[in-house]
């Protein structure tokens, strides 16, 4: 199809494994950056990424030919290595298995972005 239009949004959570309280403060932004250039890669749009030192939500605006599942494992495994890499935890740092995916419409994306921003309060 010539002229395919589409709009595809995902709010995607999950989680440190144990739920340890690893993302810190200082390198958050770096991480966040990182994650950004991930998906970027993909030919996604990160909307907005927050979390807490424990867990991260996403707002993603992706494409029809971009397996979501295969998205967020390139993002859990290259940000994990990323992490692991530069040292940012003691020991060996590690997403928790599987995530949350919300599909959400045109109307509701300034709600989530909120949501998300909000995170720590």
């Amino acid at each position: 199809m010539a002229n395919t239009y589409c709009q595809l949004y995902a709010h995607i959570v999950f989680a440190v494994k144990g739920r340890g309280n690893f993302i810190s403060v200082k390198w958050k932004e770096k991480l966040n950056k990182y994650i950004n250039g991930i998906i970027s890669n993909k030919n996604c749009k990160l909307m907005i990424i927050n979390g807490m030192p424990d867990y991260l939500h996403l707002l993603i605006g992706f494409r029809p030919d971009c397996s979501l599942s295969d998205l967020i494992r390139d993002i859990k495994s290259y940000s994990s290595g990323w992490i692991n890499e530069n040292k940012m935890v003691p020991g060996k740092f590690e997403w928790q298995i599987g995530f949350s995916a919300f599909t959400i419409g045109q109307s509701q994306i300034n709600t989530v972005i909120k949501y998300i921003k909000n995170q720590e309060e």
